[in-house]
């Protein structure tokens, strides 16, 4: 029987199970947390229940077939509802924007709210989709670092039309090209901060992002989106998939170039194949120690972090929905404090997730869970206890000028997340977010590939790799992996 080890229960970890699991693996995943998820989890605290980690369900697709690959109707442990709303946009001097799932009617809204052309938006969406189309299966869905993936016709069609892909232009020059009014430009700068970078130097390719949200929509897991590792982690284990909870591994064992197993808190184990859904960085630098190191990789600027306030607000807020964002009026600078200066903008950008607006019992009646969060810099050994106070009072000062309340007087709890713990909680190099940042053309090209190039049957999934942050990027990471591992000697 073939044995494949995972490191790490992240989404991708449980992702990558199910499908070595389906190839005919007996795998093993080991987590160093009591829980499956990784930055998935959630927190219950006086009455309130808050996501702790990602907030954004998208491309739900990637989650439902993991459950097909089994004949396992994906309703039995996972259900979701499509919102008709993907976010609300406040300005401070009065401009609302409330985007639309249905591209038509987000196109008339957008055209009459910021007076730009409904010639121009419909455009750039189209022009978005193309570039999608045009990359999504070299970027997205093979791995990026084998010759057969530069030897496709894909690969020869992208380089082709290599102007409409905007590489060479940053997102914001890509956006301003486009649109005359700096609100919708900001609007779609913002999409900069789904993979943790900078919309003035990550290059204007990424305007394909908000074609991703726009096409396939957004979504809410019920349970919170807590619920979609914890569905894959069911699923796993009924799948025959076997979980390590609380053991921590140490090492990966190699031996003649060659990935043999790992040694854990506990013991020795023996595989066939190591995954390792650990970001890259502590895996090199814990797990691989003693073996080479990408260092042009590793010395990678990592993606922007988060710092988050969860709240309990005993008031509802009916102009509020699941997603908002109360812009800076600074973008500019607020991207060059996180990004160049390392510390945080006097005038943040300000998210605010609230899933009691969808799951009643995640606050108590008449009260909301305002998950509250910030971009700031990885860790770079700030004072974050200062700047936690810094950033709590602009946060309060932003709201209440933006919202007209005095929101400090209805705060009933609160629970704050910063790099530092971002980190501890879930190997995070840095606490960023995303691994590294995609703040050059040659990002893509730069991240760690989904196999080793020097050690045999040692691969990696997971946001700190290809193809990138996030929730799908994860999935797909999985997929990529699923692919490159030799099919085992004979099925479990």
């Amino acid at each position: 029987m073939s044995n494949a080890i995972i490191v790490g229960a992240g989404i991708g970890g449980i992702a990558t199970a199910l499908r070595l699991r389906k190839a005919g693996y007996y795998v093993t995943v080991f987590e160093a947390n009591s829980h499956a998820g990784g930055k998935l989890h959630d927190l219950h605290l006086d009455g309130y229940r808050f996501d702790l980690g990602p907030s954004l369900f998208t491309m739900p697709h990637l989650v439902t077939e993991l459950y097909e690959l089994f004949n396992v109707e994906s309703t039995m442990y996972f259900k979701y509802l499509k919102k008709d709303t993907i976010c609300n946009y406040f300005w401070e001097d009065g401009l609302r924007f409330s985007a639309k799932s249905d591209s038509q009617t987000f196109i008339e809204q957008a055209s009459k709210t910021f007076k730009e052309p409904a010639q121009n938006i419909s455009e750039y969406i189209n022009q978005n989709q193309k570039k999608f189309d045009l990359t999504a299966s070299l970027f997205l869905e093979k791995s990026l670092h084998k010759l057969s993936t530069f030897l496709s016709k894909d690969t020869i069609k992208a380089i082709l039309q290599l102007g409409v892909l905007d590489v060479n232009n940053t997102l914001d020059k890509t956006n301003k090209r486009k649109f005359n009014n700096e609100k919708l430009v900001q609007f779609f700068n913002r999409y900069a901060t789904y993979n943790g970078s900078s919309p003035y130097k990550t290059p204007g390719i990424m305007s394909m992002i908000p074609h991703l949200e726009m096409h396939y929509g957004t979504f809410f897991p019920k349970g919170g989106m807590n619920r979609i590792g914890k569905s894959l982690y069911e699923l796993a284990v009924s799948e025959g998939v076997q979980f390590k909870f609380n053991e921590k591994v140490e090492l990966i064992r190699i031996k003649n170039k060659k990935a043999v197993g790992v040694k854990s808190v506990k013991q020795k184990y023996d595989a066939d194949i190591i995954v390792s859904n650990m970001d890259v960085f502590p895996t090199y630098k814990i797990l691989l120690k003693d073996q080479k190191h990408p260092k042009k990789i590793l010395k990678q600027e990592r993606s922007s972090s988060a710092l988050i306030f969860y709240w309990g607000i005993s008031k509802e807020f009916s102009e509020l929905d699941l997603h908002n964002v109360l812009f800076s009026n600074s973008y500019k600078k607020e991207f060059s404090a996180i990004f160049d200066n390392k510390t945080l903008h006097e005038d943040p950008t300000i998210y605010i997730n609230i899933t009691s607006k969808e799951e009643v019992t995640d606050a108590p009646d008449g009260h909301e869970n305002w998950f509250v969060m910030i971009n700031v810099p990885s860790n770079y050994g700030q004072d974050w206890e200062r700047l936690k106070i810094q950033a709590r009072n602009q946060i309060i000062a932003k709201v209440n000028r933006t919202l007209q309340t005095n929101i400090e007087t209805f705060i009933t709890t609160e629970h704050i997340l910063d790099p530092v713990n971002i980190e501890r909680n879930t190997s995070s190099y840095r606490g960023a977010l995303y691994g590294a940042a995609s703040n050059n053309k040659f990002a893509a090209f730069l991240r760690h590939p989904n196999f080793s190039k020097t050690i045999e049957n040692l691969y990696f999934c997971g946001g700190s790799v290809h193809p990138g942050g996030g929730i799908p990027l994860c999935l797909l990471s999985a997929k990529i992996v699923s692919d490159l591992v030799p099919k085992p000697s004979y099925n479990a």
